[in-house]
């Protein structure tokens, strides 16, 4: 037996139960081998419902090898996946669209529906973006919003596709307000809102970050010297009795920085300003190099610092699908009780 068959058998296996237990809370989106940590750093392989996405960062896959994986994770599961290969060992991680090792059929390549927490996503395996519709490692997170936003008003932050706006619907949410710089993100975020008819309508929000999170927090928008601003959405000072805050890992704009590594509070400063007084703000950070008691700590400090202490926190660690041997995910999220 090959040493990536092996490797792919064990992470299967171990699956066993949760794949089950996530079956049985409708659930057909999670991720079959992370390879970091099971023994192909660089690999990748996802369900997401129909299709089988496989992503490759390090270097690419060889043709027979993609060919057995795909064979050995649906025998596994016991249904036949569409196969979508990504490339992504290029610079910046991009998508080789070439596809020189595999090419995907017109039927995978497809708009397709998968699902989570019982509710419909859109699925894409080829956009004009670089990663899947669905962060598979946040689910746990979509999750608990899910389950604790009952009656309440909800912020979702660099909403990207909507999923926790969704998730918030779902759970019974008075009011979602979805907010995101790219109308592409929030398009994808309006299909996956009509995939599930049933549910209340969300807003949907394009701006910056910065100038639309300032005026919710009721905060001055800084302007430099002699530079005059783009044109942005005017919005009144509102507080949210849940928020949900996961930015990504470095962006600039004519409003400012996000960098999550040197200065993470001027993103959560005015984000906790603009929750609620007993309300929760769950916050995300998804650089590796940043450990959670550190991050944990500065997050602490900033929300003593901006007049609104945590009295209660709690880690929302990803599900067993997103394994990691040193307790250091790359992901980290922390819901705060204000």
């Amino acid at each position: 037996m090959l040493p990536l068959e092996q490797a792919l058998r064990a992470a299967l296996h171990r699956r066993d139960a949760l794949i089950a237990d996530l079956h049985h809370r409708g659930t057909d989106c999670y991720r079959l081998f992370h390879g970091s940590q099971e023994g192909a750093p660089g690999l990748t392989v996802d369900s997401y419902g129909p299709q089988l996405l496989v992503q490759s960062f390090h270097q690419p896959l060889e043709r027979d090898a993609l060919l057995a994986l795909h064979a050995q994770s649906c025998a596994s599961l016991g249904v036949v996946l569409s196969l979508v290969y990504n490339d992504r060992s290029q610079g910046n991680s991009r998508i080789d669209r070439t596809d020189p090792v595999y090419r995907a059929d017109e039927r995978a390549l497809a708009d397709q529906t998968a699902r989570e927490w019982g509710l419909n996503y859109r699925v894409r395996a080829r956009h004009s973006g670089q990663d899947p519709l669905l962060f598979l490692d946040l689910r746990n997170a979509r999750g608990w919003i899910k389950a604790n936003s009952a009656g309440k008003s909800v912020l979702n932050l660099f909403a990207y596709t909507c999923g926790v706006g969704l998730c918030a619907a779902a759970g019974g949410a008075s009011e979602v307000l979805n907010l995101d710089f790219a109308e592409s993100n929030l398009a994808v975020g309006r299909e996956n809102a009509a995939l599930n008819p049933d549910l209340s309508p969300m807003q949907f929000l394009q701006s910056d970050y910065f100038p639309a999170i300032r005026q919710l927090a009721d905060m001055p928008i800084p302007q430099r010297r002699g530079r005059s601003l783009p044109d942005y959405p005017r919005l009144s000072p509102k507080q949210f009795d849940r928020v949900l805050l996961d930015p990504p890992a470095w962006s600039k704009s004519a409003f400012g920085t996000v960098d999550l590594l040197r200065d993470y509070q001027s993103l959560l400063k005015p984000a906790l300003v603009a929750t609620a007084e007993d309300g929760v703000l769950v916050c995300c950070n998804n650089l590796a190099k940043v450990g959670l008691e550190e991050w944990r700590e500065q997050v602490l400090r900033c929300a003593t610092k901006a007049g609104r202490p945590v009295r209660e926190w709690q880690v929302l660690t990803p599900a067993a699908d997103f394994p990691s041997t040193d307790g250091r995910a790359p992901l980290k999220v922390l819901a705060l009780q204000l």
